[in-house]
């Protein structure tokens, strides 16, 4: 079964299913958040404060739909604790340190966060089991840019080689490889019926959508340009990227944690979640596309910036993901600017953010994909 392709069914996977969520305070994981409560899910968030103000998480009210336990994936003795004292079914972990320029200012934390934080969490899940917990699925998500990036204009594939350049992409290549051992050692698909775990990982594209305020993000920058009515600095404006609305990856995550929940090993490997072909597009391109949307007070200006390193494409192959989930994107650039755009507006004009959260799911749970 697709996500979105028969409502009932899919309220009734995840009604009173309970959910122990990593980084729930941030952009993507407030989003989920909302959308596991409306599907039904008991939600347990484990997570730092909400790393920006404001925050997504905040205006959304998102807190009030879970029980949010303040933690930091580095401690493995608390987040040990709260996963057992939360007794999940599933795991989906989304803490890290997401951000390119900051893993070059802070590169210890940064891996500490990403691979150590992993390796802490499929050890939490193992002592949970151990303990006679019920965990069946779990979902590391990491990003597009795990790949060793060889500045190809085709779509990166599941089996190519793990890599990165910078920090950030680099731990997130040893994030995979951390998800990779663990399902190997301790959580075998051969010897499944033992340990009844299947452990996936999630290659998402570049996410926009409303509720991101992160630094060094194009929609959030853009955003706080055109509330200041100055240009926005861009450095690479040719850079191609695969953009799509964090709503697309999230689907992808939710439709994987059911399958490995429900059919186990058939699914428990690397998967991609990215923009159909026609939606890589420049960096220019989104920016020149939002400006139009936004309309008064929007501008932009390229400014290179040689000082770090940029890769001038960056493409997914989601074949997989297409063929064997059904899984397919949703809506497209476009419409993903469109709906990005008018959740920043609302947002100006002081509306019930997560009433409009709510109503973007549920469009595009009735999108065709």
């Amino acid at each position: 079964m697709e996500i979105g392709e028969c409502s009932v069914e899919k309220v009734n996977f995840w009604k009173g299913k309970k959910v122990f969520l990593t980084g729930h305070t941030g952009f993507k994981g407030s989003w989920l958040s909302i959308w596991l409560h409306q599907l039904g899910a008991e939600v347990t968030g484990y997570s730092d404060a909400p790393p920006t103000d404001p925050s997504l998480y905040e205006c959304s009210k998102a807190g009030q739909l879970l029980t949010s336990i303040t933690g930091d994936v580095r401690d493995a003795a608390r987040l040990q604790k709260a996963m057992h004292d939360a007794n999940p079914d599933i795991v989906l972990h989304l803490a890290a340190q997401p951000l390119v320029r900051e893993s070059y200012q802070r590169p210890v934390d940064t891996y500490a966060v990403n691979v150590l934080g992993t390796v802490h969490v499929l050890e939490a899940v193992r002592q949970n089991n151990a303990q006679g917990g019920r965990i069946k699925a779990v979902v590391n998500v990491t990003t597009d840019k795990c790949y060793s990036n060889k500045e190809w204009f085709w779509g990166y594939r599941e089996n190519d080689r793990l890599g990165g350049f910078d920090p950030y992409s680099n731990s997130k290549a040893c994030s995979e490889l951390v998800t990779a051992s663990y399902r190997d050692s301790f959580f075998n698909p051969s010897r499944y019926e033992e340990h009844g775990v299947a452990i996936a990982s999630a290659r998402a594209g570049n996410v926009i959508g409303g509720g991101d305020w992160a630094g060094e993000r194009l929609i959030p920058d853009s955003f706080r340009a055109f509330c200041n009515e100055v240009p926005l600095v861009i450095r690479s404006p040719h850079s191609v990227r695969p953009w799509q609305h964090v709503l697309e990856p999230l689907g992808g995550y939710l439709l994987l944690a059911q399958r490995l929940y429900e059919e186990g090993v058939r699914y428990a490997e690397a998967w991609n979640f990215g923009p159909e072909e026609q939606d890589a597009q420049s960096v220019e391109s989104v920016v020149s596309r939002f400006c139009r949307l936004w309309g008064e007070g929007a501008a932009y200006e390229v400014v290179p910036d040689h000082q770090l390193h940029e890769a001038a494409a960056l493409k997914l192959d989601c074949s997989k993901a297409k063929a064997r989930l059904g899984w397919r994107p949703r809506w497209n650039l476009d419409t993903a600017l469109v709906q990005t755009a008018a959740w920043y507006k609302a947002y100006l004009n002081g509306e019930d953010m997560l009433e409009l959260c709510r109503a973007q799911i549920g469009e595009f749970e009735q999108a065709k994909g």
